[in-house]
């Protein structure tokens, strides 16, 4: 009997990358080998994509026209637009983000190659076309005009843009701007590892980026920061105590959202950032957000030994930006399709098919074949509960 795998497959190395480096214990996270830190603060959303896909930083001239190749590529068919027109009102962005990528890949002409050519063509589109998806959307949900896009605002710019029909102020760009950074690649997270593992069959671009979103859409990877800001919420409406909600909350065993992670030890660096946009925007806005999480972070460090993740201040981030709760996770994919991108090509240029293998823990082999008159019905739950 082989010796079990760690539940959940935590700590086990399940292939090799040389997209994203990370180092939990000490807080380290870096795209390429550079340190999140220096690309947050002195790039932009187009390079890291440029640098996730073609293994270095590009030259001045190549990333200008690279972010004038993601600005041209902010199309979708018009029979998508009549899908999104005709989607329920009430379904979540997520499930329409998820749809209408699968449905997209009928119209794309590159639909079945895996070649990496043909796949950073369909990766130039899909990452324009996912963030235009989520505007558009929420435009048609609330009865607005659809903004079209404009090839002059660079990718940040432009989802506000569309997003709210007015030019966004150069503090809300570059703060959006660096949140897409912060998102756009963490290793093997349960989205990239499923884009992956379908990469992995030959399946095409689109296919894995769908499955990438159906994991994404789950609220264990997905949506704690909606939670945290849920939380946020609930505390402003009853008048409460930040500090004090928070304790009754810990007391009574509930779960706060936004703290620590399976990967560091130590603060996600990605929090280091939020969190100061996150106050840099409540200077010139409302600073109440802000000073609720900065409370509630101090509280939770001090009470439980938790850092914050890079879920808890990013609620507080896009809140004061305008964005509607249920957008959060949307907008995490709109920055991680760079990252997903990145995998599936690495995937489709050295493929192997994934397929590992599980520990056994049913009856004993060989079990016996019970002929049908001496069955019995079955009383227990199947599969039984482990014993405590």
């Amino acid at each position: 009997m082989s010796t079990a795998a760690p539940k959940g497959l935590q700590d086990v190395v399940a292939n090799e990358s040389s997209i994203c480096f990370i180092d939990g214990d000490k807080g380290i996270l870096s795209y390429r080998g550079i340190d999140i830190h220096e690309l947050a603060e002195k790039s932009s959303f187009e390079e890291i994509t440029y640098l996730l896909w073609n293994g270095a930083l590009p030259t001045a001239a190549e990333l200008n026209d690279f972010s004038h190749q993601l600005a041209a590529a902010r199309q979708i068919p018009d029979d998508v637009i009549a899908f999104l027109r005709n989607v329920p009102k009430t379904a979540s962005p997520m499930e329409v983000l998820r749809t209408t990528v699968s449905l997209l890949s009928i119209y794309d002409a590159d639909e079945k190659s895996t070649l990496h050519t043909a796949n950073i063509r369909k990766s130039f589109r899909l990452t324009a076309q996912i963030a235009m998806i989520v505007a558009i959307f929420d435009r048609i949900r609330k009865g607005k005009e659809i903004v079209k896009p404009d090839t002059s605002l660079s990718h940040a710019a432009n989802f506000l843009w569309m997003l709210n029909g007015e030019k966004p102020s150069e503090t809300a760009t570059k703060a959006l701007d660096v949140a897409l950074i912060l998102h756009a690649d963490h290793e093997l997270n349960a989205s990239t590892f499923a884009a992956r593992v379908i990469a992995a069959t030959l399946s095409d671009l689109h296919s894995a980026i769908t499955g990438a979103i159906g994991a994404l859409k789950g609220p264990l990877h997905g949506g704690a920061n909606e939670a945290v800001m849920h939380l946020l919420y609930d505390i402003d409406k009853a008048g409460e105590d930040p500090v004090e909600h928070v304790r009754k909350m810990l007391a009574n065993k509930e779960k706060i959202s936004g703290f620590g992670h399976r990967v560091y030890t130590t603060e996600d660096p990605r929090a280091t950032h939020l969190r100061k946009m996150s106050e840099d925007l409540g200077k010139d806005a409302n600073p109440k957000w802000y000073t609720m999480s900065r409370q509630i972070e101090l509280f939770v460090k001090e009470e439980k030994k938790l850092n914050a993740n890079v879920d808890f201040y990013s609620a507080s981030t896009y809140t004061t930006l305008g964005i509607d709760i249920d957008l959060f996770t949307p907008i995490f994919a709109i920055s991680r399709i760079s990252g997903w991108c990145a995998h599936v090509i690495e995937q489709h240029d050295d493929n192997r098919l994934i397929r590992p293998r599980a520990d056994y823990t049913g009856p004993a082999w060989p079990a016996p074949y019970v002929p049908m008159e001496q069955r019995s019905s079955q009383t227990k739950p199947y599969p039984p509960k482990p014993s405590a």
